[in-house]
């Protein structure tokens, strides 16, 4: 059994900017030599969120339409009294913070239009951290 770890960084131009990690995520499991196993990932902070989305320009529009109707900037949330970004963290708590992908025959298990995605749902561009675990043999 096999364990791999490592945090992978980039920048985000801030709010619902979504980051493709299909590449990197897959070169991760390339490097690794893992054949059989999995991979997880997890966002570090609180204001971003993994999940997977076919990576095209209208369902990337459409993702970010209906994260604005479902929790909308400035309604009112306690939390916006302390730094206006109550909806970044409601949002990142609703997608999730991680994601598991299956490694078979040392290939990342996605559908053809499923790609694993980071998303900055933050006010403002930031640095972000992705930690990738990889364990299998």
């Amino acid at each position: 059994m096999q364990v791999l770890s490592k945090v992978i960084q980039f920048n985000t131009n801030g709010e619902i900017d979504i980051i493709d990690l299909t590449r990197e995520l897959s070169s991760i499991v390339a490097k690794s030599a893992v054949k059989n196993g999995v991979l997880s990932a997890n966002t570090i902070g609180s204001t971003g969120a993994l999940t997977t989305i076919e990576y095209e320009s209208g369902v990337l529009d459409d993702f970010k339409q209906i994260l604005h109707k479902l929790i909308p900037k400035g309604a009112g949330y306690k939390h916006d009294f302390i730094d206006s970004n109550a909806h970044s963290h409601l949002r990142a708590s609703l997608i999730g913070p991680s994601i598991s992908i299956s490694i078979i025959d040392g290939k990342l298990q996605l559908g053809t239009w499923q790609q694993p995605v980071f998303v900055c749902l933050d006010v403002r561009p930031r640095s972000r951290r992705v930690a990738v675990t990889i364990v299998g043999e």
